[in-house]
């Protein structure tokens, strides 16, 4: 966990998740890893990727914790796009035991 510069109030994270190397959640990527973005506002950010011509690979799932939706880069990349619920995904760190540091 780390604080926003523009406005400490704000936590930010970094996340790295191992996968099994025989793992089918990067496809239709072959790549062996995926890029994990957080966004502020999910439905207005696949609006303007619409304009310029991005589809999602699939639809938007939500869950408690936030909602993701995936695309792939001109480079074959899966990119992995999260509108989080800080609060519920705090709880559930501290649930599992992983309270963040801040």
């Amino acid at each position: 966990e780390w604080r926003q510069a523009l406005d400490p109030t704000q936590k930010g994270f970094t996340q790295w998740s191992p996968f099994n190397e025989k793992t089918q959640y990067f496809a239709p990527s072959t790549k062996e890893f995926m890029i994990n973005y957080r966004v502020a506002n999910m439905g207005a950010l696949l609006a303007q990727l619409k304009q310029q011509g991005v589809a999602p690979v699939d639809s938007v799932q939500a869950y408690d914790y936030g909602k993701f939706v995936h695309l792939m880069d001109p480079e074959g990349n899966k990119i992995e796009l999260w509108e989080p619920v800080d609060a519920v995904y705090d709880k559930m760190g501290k649930d599992m035991g992983y309270p963040t540091t801040k």
